[in-house]
């Protein structure tokens, strides 16, 4: 009996829901099986996200500001939907059927964007601009058709990043010394199949684009992720299933509604007079912080189920370790608001910088460079910051301060920086190109000047990616409490989500405040005709103050349970990464 225990493993159950057989179930096989599907996601949403923009202004005819609008409300609403798919993975379905549910959605949403680039019916007529025509924009019917299968390739991106990595971590179990160590090898493998999935789709896919045609090749992304789908069903019997334990948010909304509901009682003198249940191991102290959420730990009468002696309502009644658990998110929440900026930056690259490299030289002999491809070197510059900081600034950081490494909250700030100066850069690479564009006109389909003039801003905000985004993976990780990994992970998500609804909203703001009826201002319908530097230039400046505010932030906020720092080794190949969505 003994033995046989020893071959099953504790917290996760086979096909059948039996606890799992560790010779028959999970290991490197099932996991790899889950790899294909995450490598698909990324195929089609980057390689969507990377070039649209010149679809829309091209094909479609719509102006430069719309344009980049349709975009960041895209990944915007991707991201936001991670949420969602969090949600009913942890409540409802399981990481399995929501993998399997919303890949299939991703499929029918890129079948749907396949099929209305392709039918004529559903674009307006071809047309080149000129200062004395303007082209005829897409009808309401056909943004409406790839309104539907963008948003439906956002819903299934949303429900796949929710659950992928983390699926992936449960076909190995990190109580056994051999598969911990394995599962080590897996994040290797998940970060790599990530940037494998990225550099084909700003590489390969938006060649097939440009020069063969964008419906093969969101055919090529359907078709991808159909088969990995039917190569991710194939593992089901070889698969380990954990069982869902509810949604975080719930007691969240718990402990909110209890305090609301009591906030005309007043506090006990002494925290031992509040109630608690929680096993003394793993309790968490009560502290000062946010006083107003302690009254859901107040107990009162009616707070207990008839007969019942020992399970309150949670509505009414929550535990002391709970609502410290809620303080600790709710203190996660200023240095969460000051990093949205970072993102409404990220937007700009593959919206209006790709859109200037549309209007640049870009050939390389006979050949034409893909503008959305630009951003290779943006996810260069990640991989080279990221190799630079673990074999150079961390050894050499450790030598001279003892510490293996920034802090998270030191990461995020040269993040920020390293954004804000891309914007000024951006802002000055804007302003020669506008240049040229007056000299030679407005007009001019290619400007006489190099595409590669805008490396410096994908570059040095590429950078400031590497930085921020192992910064806040380790923020949210390491103090957020133990029960609410996912959620903290929802909450940094959430930050992508916001930066490019920000984006959408400065776009607007601006095209309303400086434009005009010809279609002209900085978000001018033609960007060669606007003032793109001055809107590069505000979000420097906007980036500067937010930073202020950030040290404000930073200087105010007291870790809850001091960790080890995670580096951005530990979380591109480390146990914080079953958490990346």
């Amino acid at each position: 009996m003994e033995g046989k225990m020893s071959w099953m493993v504790a917290d996760a159950v086979d096909y059948k829901g039996f606890p799992a057989d560790r010779s028959k179930t999970g290991g490197w096989v099932p996991a790899a099986l889950v790899l294909g599907i995450e490598i698909c996601e990324r195929l089609s949403t980057m390689g969507i996200a990377v070039n649209l923009v010149t679809y829309l202004v091209g094909v479609l005819h719509l102006p430069s500001s719309t344009s980049a609008n349709v975009v960041t409300d895209f990944m915007g609403t991707s991201f936001l939907l991670c949420l969602l798919g969090g949600f009913l993975a942890d409540s409802f379905l399981g990481r399995y059927k929501t993998i399997a549910i919303f890949a299939a959605i991703q499929t029918l949403g890129t079948g749907a964007l396949a099929i209305a680039t392709k039918l004529p019916q559903l674009r307006p007529p071809p047309c080149h601009a000129s200062a004395s025509h303007t082209c005829k924009p897409a009808n309401g019917f056909q943004m409406g058709i790839l309104y539907v299968a963008l948003y439906l390739i956002a819903l299934g991106t949303g429900g796949l990043k929710s659950s992928v990595s983390g699926f992936g971590t449960d076909q190995f179990d990190d109580k056994d010394e051999k598969e911990k160590a394995q599962m080590t090898y897996f994040f290797n493998r998940f970060f790599f199949f990530i940037s494998t999935g990225t550099l084909t789709a700003v590489t390969v896919l938006v060649y097939l684009q440009d020069e063969v045609g964008r419906s093969w090749s969101y055919g090529i992304c359907s078709v991808s992720m159909f088969v990995a789908i039917l190569i991710f069903l194939s593992g089901t019997k070889r698969y380990r299933y954990k069982k869902s334990i509810g949604s975080p948010i719930v007691q969240i909304f718990q402990v909110i509604v209890a305090a609301i509901n009591k906030r005309k009682m007043e506090l006990p003198y002494s925290v031992e007079f509040l109630y608690e249940d929680t096993p003394e191991a793993q309790r968490i102290h009560h502290t000062d912080q946010f006083q107003f959420l302690d009254r859901a730990a107040i107990v009162a009468e009616g707070d207990f189920e008839r007969n019942v002696v020992s399970a309150p309502n949670p509505w009414k009644l929550c535990s002391v370790t709970k609502v410290e658990e809620v303080k600790m998110m709710v203190g996660l929440l200023p240095v969460w608001a000051t990093t949205i900026i970072f993102w409404t930056t990220y937007a700009q690259m593959i919206t209006f910088s790709v859109e200037q490299a549309s209007t640049m030289e870009r050939s390389i002999g006979g050949f034409l460079i893909p503008a959305g491809s630009l951003t290779v070197f943006f996810v260069a510059a990640i991989l080279i910051t990221l190799a630079v900081y673990d074999r150079l600034i961390m050894p050499l950081w450790k030598k001279l301060k003892g510490k293996p490494g920034f802090t998270n909250l030191q990461r995020i700030a040269i993040g920020l920086v390293l954004s804000t100066l891309g914007m000024a850069v951006a802002a000055l690479a804007e302003k020669k190109r506008l240049a040229v564009a007056r000299t030679v006109g407005a007009n001019t389909t290619t400007l006489p000047i190099s595409v590669f003039m805008l490396i410096p801003q994908f570059f040095l905000v590429g950078a400031g990616e590497a930085f921020i985004y192992t910064g806040q993976l380790d923020f949210f990780i390491t103090q957020s409490p133990k029960g609410m990994k996912t959620m903290s992970t929802g909450l940094f998500l959430t930050t992508l989500s916001l930066g490019f609804f920000v984006s959408s909203f400065l776009v607007s703001v601006v095209k309303k405040v400086t434009g005009s009826n010809d279609g002209q201002g900085w978000l001018a319908d033609n960007i060669n005709h606007g003032r793109l530097d001055c809107f590069y230039g505000l979000l420097a400046v906007l980036g500067v103050i937010n930073f202020v505010l950030y040290l404000v932030c930073a200087v105010w906020y007291k870790p809850k349970n001091p960790k080890p720092a995670l580096q951005m080794e530990t979380i591109v190949n480390g146990s914080s990464a079953e958490n990346k969505c």
